[in-house]
C-alpha cells in the first residue's frame, strides 16, 4: 500500500514539476530559493534549522487553487483527504482586501506533527461567493451559478480513487499511480478556448472571479517554495530581471525571532490562451492570472500574540497614513522593536507564541524540587522550549498577494450588505469540520507540557 503521506509527497512533487513546465519563472524561483537556503545553512549552521530541517524546508510547498461552488469544494476535500490533508482555518479575503476579491478560503494540510515533518504540503483553497450582492447583481449571479453548475472539474474515477484511499489509508501501487495521474491532470491549465465575452464580464467585477467562474476548469494559481531568507531572495530575483510585487507581506524584518509568515511573489505573467469571440471564432490572446509565490515561516503565535500582531498592523497603517513619505518598512521595524519581545524565551514567558517543552538534560542537580508552572520551569532551567512552526496563513497577506497581481481594482458596491460567511458555514459547505489552527497548536503544546509533568512527577504541568 502507498500511504497517504507518500501520496501527498508524490503529488506535491508532480504538481511542482508540472507547474514548472507551465510557468518557467517558477522553476527560477525554486532554484533561487535553494541557493538562498544553502547560503543560510552555510552561514548559520544548525541555527538555520531551528524552524525545520533543511530537507523539510527544501521539499516544502504550498499551492493555491480556486473553485466556484460548495459541491466543487467538497470534491476537492475528498481528493486532499486521500492525501491526509484536512481543512484548517477560515479566511475571508472579501474583508481583508481593498480590491474586489470575492472569495472565502481555507487551507488543506496535514495536522499531525509527524505528518507535517514527513511532508508539510498545503493547498490554500478559495471559494467564490456569488451570493454576495456587493459583487454580483441578481442577473449576473444567476448566470454565474448556471455556468458553474454545468461544468465538471474532477472526473468520477479520480473521486472514487480518492474515497478509497481515504477509507483504506492508502492505495495499491497501480491505483496510486492512476490517482496521481488524474489528480495532477485536474489542476493543469486547460487548452480549451475561453469565452472572451463571458470572461470579460466577470473580469469587470474581479479578475479573481473571472479566473474562477470564467473558465470551464480549475488550475494551480500559484505554487510556493519556502525560503530561509526572503529578503535575500527578493533581491536575487530582482537582480535576475524578474519583476517582483512591491512589498514583502507579513511581519517586518527585524532583530527578533521570525513569527507567523512572510510572503512575496513575482508578478502574474501574461500567458497565451485561446479565446472564443462572440461570433464563434477562436483567436490567440493572453490572460494574466498565475504567479510564483515564496514564503518564510516563523513561530506560531497564540491568540494573545496574534492580537498584539494585529494591533501593531493597525498602528502601522495609522502611522503610514500620518507620514506618507516615510518608509513603511522602517516604521514597522520601529514598532516591532518597541512592542514585540525580541527573544523566543520572552515570547514563551509572556504567552505570545507556541512551543513544545522538553526536559533540559544539562540542568545541574541541586536537590531542589521542580515548580509546577511551565513558566517557572523554563525560568529555572528545568525545561527548554522548542518553537512550533506556523503552518497556516494570514488573510491580509493572502489578500495583499492577490491584489498585487490583479490588473485592476474590479468593482464593489458597498451600498449592499455583504453575505455572511464564517467557519461554521464553510464546514457545512465542505461537509467536513474546518479545524481551528489555534486549537491545533495549543494541543501540541499541551501534550508536551503533560509529558514534562509525567517525567518530573508533577500533579499538574500547566500554569
Amino acid at each position: 500500500m502507498i500511504s497517504p503521506w507518500q501520496l501527498r509527497a508524490s503529488f506535491a512533487q508532480r504538481l511542482s514539476d508540472m507547474y514548472g513546465k507551465e510557468v518557467p519563472a517558477y522553476t527560477t524561483l525554486v532554484d533561487v530559493s535553494r541557493e538562498v537556503n544553502e547560503q543560510v545553512l552555510r552561514t548559520q549552521g544548525a541555527d538555520a534549522e531551528r524552524l525545520g530541517s533543511i530537507s523539510r524546508v527544501t521539499a516544502e510547498r504550498h499551492g493555491a487553487i480556486r473553485v466556484g461552488t460548495p459541491d466543487e469544494l467538497q470534491q476537492v476535500a475528498r481528493i486532499f483527504g486521500a492525501l491526509g490533508m484536512y481543512p484548517v482555518g477560515f479566511y475571508d479575503l472579501r474583508e481583508a482586501a481593498a480590491s474586489a476579491v470575492p472569495v472565502v478560503s481555507t487551507a488543506f494540510r496535514p495536522v499531525d506533527s509527524d505528518e507535517l515533518a514527513r511532508n508539510p504540503f498545503r493547498v490554500f483553497t478559495s471559494l467564490l461567493t456569488p451570493a454576495d450582492p456587493r459583487f454580483f447583481d441578481p442577473d449576473l449571479r444567476a448566470r454565474l451559478e448556471s455556468f458553474l453548475a454545468g461544468r465538471e472539474l474532477f472526473p468520477a474515477e479520480l473521486l472514487t480513487l480518492a474515497d478509497r484511499a481515504e477509507a483504506d489509508k492508502g492505495l495499491s501501487a497501480t491505483d496510486a499511480e492512476r490517482f496521481l495521474q488524474l489528480a495532477v491532470r485536474a489542476f493543469e491549465l486547460s487548452a480549451e478556448p475561453v469565452d472572451q465575452e463571458w470572461y470579460e464580464t466577470l473580469e469587470k467585477v474581479s479578475a479573481v472571479a473571472a479566473d474562477i467562474g470564467g473558465v470551464g476548469s480549475t488550475h494551480v494559481n500559484h505554487l510556493t517554495p519556502r525560503v530561509l531568507d526572503i529578503d535575500d531572495l527578493y533581491r536575487r530575483m530582482t537582480d535576475r530581471g524578474i519583476e517582483m510585487i512591491d512589498a514583502i507581506q507579513g511581519p517586518p524584518r527585524w532583530q527578533g525571532p521570525d513569527v507567523l509568515l512572510r510572503q512575496t511573489s513575482f508578478r502574474a505573467l501574461a500567458e497565451t490562451r485561446t479565446l472564443r469571440t462572440r461570433d464563434g471564432s477562436v483567436i490567440s490572446g493572453a490572460l494574466r492570472v498565475r504567479f510564483g509565490e515564496v514564503e518564510a515561516r516563523g513561530i506560531a503565535l497564540t491568540r494573545h500574540g496574534r492580537a498584539l500582531y494585529d494591533n501593531l498592523l493597525t498602528r502601522l497603517d495609522e502611522q503610514a497614513g500620518l507620514h506618507p513619505q516615510a518608509d513603511r518598512t522602517e516604521l514597522a521595524g520601529a514598532l516591532w522593536a518597541e512592542h514585540f519581545p525580541d527573544s523566543e524565551r520572552e515570547l514563551a514567558l509572556q504567552g505570545l507564541a507556541y512551543f513544545t517543552y522538553h526536559l533540559a538534560a544539562d540542568r545541574p542537580r541541586d536537590g531542589s524540587r521542580p515548580p509546577t508552572a511551565i513558566g517557572d520551569l523554563l525560568r529555572q532551567g528545568w525545561v527548554r522550549a522548542e518553537p512550533i512552526v506556523y503552518e497556516d496563513f494570514l488573510p491580509r497577506s493572502a489578500a495583499g498577494i492577490f491584489q498585487s497581481n490583479l490588473s485592476g481594482e474590479g468593482s464593489r458596491n458597498n451600498a449592499h450588505e455583504g453575505t455572511a460567511y464564517d467557519s461554521a458555514w464553510l464546514s457545512q459547505a465542505i461537509g467536513r469540520e474546518v479545524l481551528d489552527p489555534f486549537s491545533l497548536y495549543e494541543q501540541q503544546q499541551n501534550r508536551s507540557i503533560a509529558q514534562v509533568a509525567r517525567e518530573l512527577h508533577l500533579d499538574d504541568g500547566r500554569d
